[in-house]
């Protein structure tokens, strides 16, 4: 080995142990808190990791041969690649900017058509090496997942399987019920998404903006306009399906409040394996992998996302913590969105007791009165109304916990009594959720609008739907059509496409005709009119007002109060269930897809 050669090993090795250090310290970052200061210092620091992963990059492939030839191995590249990855994703899952998304992708793409962590025999016989390609993959399946690339999804999913398999059968000694259950995990994630994707679940303008309407929405103008600007993720449930620490219905709103990038930004294209297992390039992401944090890639087509904060099975405390520090850093007239999704009551279902529920065994202490001009006429105050003492706000809750019941698990209404001093815009999404309506009046600053979830899902054939397919509400939400198939029995296949895209047109024509009907009246609750400029806000109240009027006619009279969906305050009654917009869109796709003797129009 030449004096240059040995030079070149040892600047390499030292770029590595420096970027490796910058990279430990940034890789837990969390995105939210210690204000605007503290997140300068954040950005400075990944900007230094990025330098200094940029630095070994360009310095490998400037020495390539050199540090070949002292036994520079192929996988000690792709280590580099994808911790670079890790570092775009890391910053996607921080601004929810789907650029560095993108840029993952294309580093995590790179890796897998060059095969960094495959070829050598040495390499299959190590654990080392073949531990690191299989978090390779586990993490290439996370953002192809959320970038919706299903035929690379396809491809990773298989030929994940077939490496932890060759892992078992190679190394027999080791243990690897750990990556078996991860794709277990990704398996049962797919095959629950699969086949209900007519469109992009993200905010599409082709789809999502209504042209008819768009002149109505743009003169629409509120005393106050809110800016959405933050989001709250979180759910905690039994055996939810999930892959990795993304839940099925978190992957769903965390869709449903990004926009679709457009244009030249982001290419779909399709994505074929070559005979031998290697890969047919489509994208461009095999080419020259090109670092560059700084480089304008936003898509100027579209707004920047509002940044979200996920919590995978958070215990009650961090939920609080992280919704009282998004709420101290919220810039002036913004709001943000809250989503809870959890079981009620220790996890069981407490219907009965919601409805039924007589008074409070807590001291009264516990209770907040109102002092909001509601406050008068909600009668929840800790006082007796026509001799009944009325629910107070620490008698039912959300569970997150595990087995067994422990009052730090419980997530009362009344802990988020103190976040309405701030604009929320809550969805509970429970088998208890209608327990939080004791929140509307009891706000301490700003009145809330609240969207809660029915009490139970409603289903044509209960049994042909798979228990851990998510929540129908969230379903609703993101994907009403998926959600309204679901509902009546309707699987789509690729013969029906007609239909669906039919259907389509139907939902988009009602959503047109409900948003000229709600910019144009005049008894809309300014907690709607203030966010209803927001797309993807006005979207949400769209697809409620839908599901609602959908499972108000599809369920029985007598169960309408444990299905139906709730919200607060009251949205006009010109879009009520009841109302001719309303109902003749309902019908119509009810009749499309000849399930109309599944509903009770002539009921109402």
């Amino acid at each position: 080995m030449s004096e240059d050669t040995e030079r070149a090993l040892q600047t390499f090795r030292a770029l590595v142990e420096s970027a490796d250090r910058k990279f430990g310290r940034v890789r837990d970052v969390e995105a939210y808190g210690g204000g605007a200061s503290r997140q300068q210092q954040q950005q400075h620091a990944f900007q230094k990791v990025f330098k200094a992963y940029t630095r070994l990059w360009k310095y490998q492939q400037e020495n390539r041969s050199k540090l070949v030839e002292c036994g520079l191995r192929r996988w000690e590249i792709g280590e580099i690649a994808s911790r670079i990855g890790q570092l775009y994703f890391g910053q996607y899952t921080r601004t929810s900017e789907c650029r560095f998304l993108v840029e993952a992708y294309v580093f995590y793409e790179a890796i897998l058509s060059r095969r960094y962590f495959q070829g050598s025999e040495p390499n299959a016989k190590d654990l080392g090496v073949r531990s690191k390609e299989l978090r390779f993959y586990a993490r290439f399946l996370l953002v192809s997942v959320i970038l919706n690339r299903t035929e690379m999804v396809n491809h990773l999913v298989e030929r994940f399987g077939a490496l932890v398999e060759d892992c078992k059968s190679t190394f027999r000694e080791t243990n690897f019920k750990e990556w078996k259950q991860v794709v277990q995990e990704i398996n049962r994630f797919t095959k629950v998404d699969k086949g209900f994707s007519f469109r992009p679940l993200r905010y599409c303008a082709t789809f999502d903006t209504h042209r008819a309407s768009l002149p109505c929405v743009a003169r629409f103008h509120a005393k106050r306009v809110l800016k959405f600007h933050d989001a709250l993720l979180t759910s905690y449930h039994r055996n939810e399906v999930k892959f990795a620490e993304l839940t099925l219905d978190m992957y769903r709103m965390i869709q449903c409040l990004e926009w679709e990038p457009s244009g030249t930004f982001y290419q779909k294209h399709t994505f074929k394996p070559k005979e031998n297992g290697d890969t047919i390039d489509h994208s461009g992401a095999s080419g020259i992998i090109d670092m560059n944090l700084t480089a304008d890639m936003s898509d100027p087509t579209i707004p920047p996302n509002p940044r979200k904060a996920t919590l995978y099975r958070p215990s009650v405390t961090h939920v609080i913590a992280v919704m009282a520090t998004i709420c101290e850093e919220l810039p002036p007239d913004s709001v943000v969105l809250v989503y809870l999704s959890a079981s009620g009551n220790a996890g069981l279902n407490n219907v009965s007791q919601v409805e039924n529920s007589g008074g409070s065994s807590k001291s009264s202490r516990h209770k907040v009165p109102s002092q909001t001009s509601h406050g008068q006429n909600s009668g929840l105050s800790e006082t007796q109304n026509n001799g009944k003492r009325e629910r107070g706000y620490y008698d039912n809750y959300l569970w997150f916990g595990p087995k067994g019941n422990s009052g730090t698990n419980n997530l009362y209404p009344g802990d988020l009594i103190p976040f309405t001093r701030k604009p929320l815009f809550l969805i509970i999404d429970s088998d208890n959720s209608h327990a939080f309506k004791v929140l509307h009046g009891a706000e301490r600053g700003e009145t809330a609008a609240l969207f809660l979830s029915p009490l139970r899902p409603v289903f044509k054939n209960p049994s042909d739907v798979n228990s851990n397919s998510g929540s129908q509400f969230t379903f609703f939400l993101t994907s009403p059509l998926s959600a309204f198939c679901q509902m009546i029995g309707v699987f789509p296949n690729e013969a029906d496409t007609d239909v669906y895209n039919e259907a389509e047109n139907i939902i988009a024509n009602a959503f047109t005709e409900w948003e000229i009907i709600l910019c144009s009246s005049t008894t809309m609750d300014l907690v709607w009119a203030q966010v209803i400029s927001d797309p993807f806000l006005r979207r949400l109240i769209l697809r409620f007002i839908f599901c609602r009027s959908v499972i108000s006619f599809f369920c029985p009279p007598e169960e309408s109060e444990q299905c139906l969906p709730i919200c607060l305050p009251h949205l006009p009654t010109s879009v009520a269930p009841s109302s001719q917009a309303v109902r003749s869109a309902i019908v119509q796709l009810a009749m499309h897809f000849d399930v109309a003797d599944s509903f009770h129009f002539t009921d109402t």
